[in-house]
């Protein structure tokens, strides 16, 4: 199956796809594709339907009975039988799907599941029954039903423990935001210093660059101000409201109120549970179910700290809502009114700065370290990358890691590949390198790592000092800085 020519990037998706879709083996199989919304799985899952004249249905929030209606009416018009469908239970529907399959590989595709399963809690039940093993129906056919939906916190739990459906997939695909180099791509950025703020404010998602800004682009550095204010800070815009759609389309979510303000702490810079119940004034014990939901629903993402245990940190997953919670809920009532969004925008540069460039800078480098970097460059293959906290008795303080690479242990003290600082606007130099190397000389008094490999690395969006680069550039050097132009794979 060829990947249409329209489709960006999708590559592995489509693959995978292709493979499973047109898999000749008799039996039926079950897929499960999931990613938060706007990612393009409609698109992808339709295309394939298109390629391979499968059946598409997309769900809708509705009853029961009102859904078997709707998917009656659509595989009479797919099948075309001699007397039109009127299903009365999805024991019935899942059989007439897995008939479309008796003759060839089909894809089948079941869009917004969640939908489907909210109005009836035993449709994984049935499904399950349906794909029994020695089943008649299911081993004399050979559909590829594929479900599909963005609610992760219900999506996650089909195949998870005890979930009638564990054990009967043989394919779960999650389609995720493009990194910030496809994203570059996406939007047709070729200035690392421009792609990187627009990705600290709409991230990888593909749906808010053709859909929701229309196309709109920033033409160049100069441009990247008048952008945000007509294309984020605009009440006329669909970006302006999207973050707190998000939220609303989540079917856990039942109070919103808490939920905002759970990552509006976390915007603050509160990234800890101790430090979101300060801020919010609560017992850490009584928002420990919102953080677990925002986690399920992957707008929260926990990072475990990796120098203490048991110290995890929180960040906001999605960048729009990061930015909505930063910069535009402090001063909504102020941007809905018309003509207001230029004036706001200018003085809010500064907090867009400190709370969302710095640390969606950092979260870059640290994707850069896990997916881009050559093994040889860090000194082996990382096995975990993130950030932590280094103790300092002596001074009775704390050092801040914002990339920690480490290696595979294969038996032995695992070790530190490298340590590193980023810093988006400032120039670096030799009292950066200096702090380094009083962390990696901490880490190796605490036994946990064999820092005999560490590397220091210096991560920066302004530049280096000459002294810092003809010290990294000696041939013996265990000093490894990393630009702009690097972490966009420039050459």
């Amino acid at each position: 199956m060829d990947k249409p020519a329209m489709m960006f990037d999708r590559d592995h998706e489509w693959a995978a796809l292709a493979r499973f879709v047109t898999d000749p083996q008799p039996g039926a199989t079950l897929g499960v594709v999931s990613g938060r919304r706007r990612q393009g799985k409609t698109f992808l899952l339709d295309a394939v339907c298109t390629a391979a004249g499968g059946f598409y249905f997309g769900a809708t929030e509705a009853t029961d009975s009102e859904s078997l209606r709707r998917i009656s009416a659509a595989l009479t018009a797919y099948g075309s039988p001699p007397t039109p469908y009127h299903f009365t239970d999805w024991f019935e529907v899942v059989d007439a799907l897995l008939a479309l399959g008796r003759d060839r590989p089909v894809p089948v595709v079941i869009d917004e599941f969640p939908y489907l399963a909210k109005a009836n809690a035993e449709l994984p039940s049935i499904i399950q029954q349906a794909f029994r093993p020695l089943r008649r129906e299911r081993s004399e056919s050979r559909t590829r039903l594929l479900l599909c939906g963005s609610a992760l916190s219900l999506m996650g739990k089909l195949l998870a423990g005890n979930a009638p459906l564990r054990g009967r997939a043989g394919l779960e695909l999650v389609v995720r935001t493009l990194d910030h180099r496809l994203a570059a791509r996406f939007w047709e950025i070729t200035d690392p210093h421009l792609a990187l703020r627009v990705n600290a404010i709409v991230g990888g998602t593909p749906a808010y660059r053709k859909e929701f800004a229309r196309g709109d682009s920033p033409s160049g550095p100069e441009d990247f101000d008048d952008w945000v204010v007509r294309t984020v800070l605009s009440p006329e815009s669909p970006l302006f409201r999207e973050a707190r759609y998000l939220l609303a389309e989540e079917p856990d979510l039942r109070d919103t109120t808490l939920y905002h303000s759970v990552l509006a702490a976390v915007a603050e810079g509160n990234a800890t549970r101790s430090g979101m119940a300060g801020y919010l004034e609560r017992k850490a014990a009584d928002i420990a179910h919102p953080i677990n939901v925002l986690e399920d629903a992957g707008l929260l993402h926990r990072d475990a700290d990796v120098f203490r245990d048991n110290r995890p940190a929180y960040r906001i997953a999605e960048p729009l809502v990061g930015f909505y919670h930063a910069v535009m809920r402090p001063v909504w009532d102020q941007l809905e009114r018309p003509g207001s969004a230029g004036r706001i925008w200018q003085a809010s540069r500064r907090r867009f700065a400190s709370n969302i460039l710095g640390p969606h800078f950092e979260q870059v480098c640290r994707d850069w370290a896990s997916h881009h970097a050559d093994p040889d460059l860090l000194g082996g293959l990382p096995a975990r990358v993130g950030h932590g906290v280094v103790n300092d008795a002596a001074r009775r303080t704390g050092h801040e890691v914002d990339v920690a690479v480490v290696g595979i242990g294969d038996g032995r003290k695992a070790p530190l590949l490298l340590i590193g600082e980023a810093k988006w606007n400032d120039v670096m130099g030799m009292g950066h390198l200096d702090r380094l190397r009083h962390v990696r000389s901490l880490v190796a008094c605490g036994g946990r790592y064999d820092t005999a490999p560490t590397r220091l690395a210096c991560f920066s969006g302004a530049g280096f000092t000459d002294e810092l680069r003809a010290l990294a550039a000696r041939s013996d050097s265990d000093v490894l800085l990393v630009d702009l132009a690097e972490l966009y794979g420039e050459p």
